[in-house]
């Protein structure tokens, strides 16, 4: 079969054949159907992730396919089943094996496409608004990199807990397709004051920040009296430093926020999440926006769109396209 293989951090990573992995007792083997791209495939190609696997791995966080083999001790789930996984690795291959209690059945409602661009994205923006930063309605909710894969989930996230949305975006496009999903009030990081544009609009009662960079403090410094701020990933490349008396003086929290890390000491947390999650998309309440379909083959270019920040939404890779 054909994957994406990191072979050296200093290398750009290659579509490579290699064999069809048998399921262990506790795992299934995917047909995978589509593969989302995430920020942190790009840290694993680097080498800088912190859950990077041992050279050679395949690419590829979070797939959607069909169960084409079973372990021997796996009850639960069946050969032809859909489901989504968030594996942490090996989607972006024609074929993968994962541990059966990490996948998730999807509903005959849900396409593979939106199931591989659903868990980490929308995954990410509820739990980290709804669990960690207790959003509620009435409130104002800032999001920073508004038009990326997990920036557009917090807006439909933020606008189902009924807060009001400021997105934040660079250029026209960008703030065109952050309105289109619910967004109130939108701000070009560009062309804007964003401190003084989010103070006159209310201020910020949780800030979510996938970005860093030159935002946080325009964004902290915009913060309402006991604001929460959401410290999501720094897709700027650029980490910021936290002042503390900006804390101090207005009762402002800080929260460092890993999805992936709840499902090692709090899975019931994402089950519930995903529960709840697949609900609201059978409710029309959650679309995921796909702005880039690619072939296995292009996995790379893929990984290079988003490295540039050239997409909106999530870039999905489908095998056999």
């Amino acid at each position: 079969m054909l994957a994406c293989r990191v072979t050296a951090f200093d290398q750009l990573p290659e579509i490579q054949s290699i064999e069809i992995p048998e399921p262990k007792d506790h795992q299934v083997r995917l047909t995978v159907k589509a593969c989302g791209l995430n920020f942190a495939d790009l840290l694993m190609q680097a080498g800088t992730y912190q859950d990077t696997p041992k050279l050679p791995f395949t690419l590829g966080m979070e797939v959607a396919g069909e169960i084409n083999a079973v372990g021997k001790m796996v009850r639960h789930l069946s050969v032809g089943d859909r489901v989504a996984v968030f594996g942490g690795q090996g989607g972006l291959a024609e074929q993968a094996n994962y541990d059966a209690q990490h996948v998730l059945k999807i509903p005959d409602t849900m396409n593979f496409e939106h199931a591989a661009a659903f868990q980490i994205a929308y995954g990410t923006s509820h739990v980290a608004l709804a669990h960690r930063a207790k959003l509620v309605a009435g409130e104002t909710l800032v999001v920073l990199g508004a038009a990326g894969g997990v920036g557009l989930t917090a807006i439909e996230i933020g606008k189902a807990l009924e807060a009001t949305v400021i997105a934040v975006a660079r250029g026209v496009h960008k703030l065109d397709v952050a309105q289109s999903v619910g967004a109130d009030h939108v701000i070009d990081s560009d062309n804007d004051n964003l401190r003084d544009t989010i103070r006159d609009l209310g201020g910020a009662d949780v800030v979510y920040d996938p970005v860093g960079g030159a935002g946080f403090m325009s964004a902290l410094r915009a913060c309402n009296p006991e604001a929460r701020y959401l410290t999501i990933g720094f897709a700027s490349g650029d980490i910021p430093q936290i002042p503390a008396n900006y804390l101090l003086v207005k009762n402002v929290t800080i929260h460092g926020f890993y999805w992936g890390g709840y499902r090692t000491f709090r899975p019931d947390i994402i089950s519930n999440s995903l529960t709840e999650l697949i609900h609201w998309y059978g409710e029309n309440k959650l679309r995921p926006h796909i702005s880039h379909r690619l072939p296995l083959k292009q996995a790379v270019e893929g990984l290079e769109i988003l490295r540039k920040r050239q997409s909106t939404g999530k870039i999905i890779i489908i095998p056999d396209g």
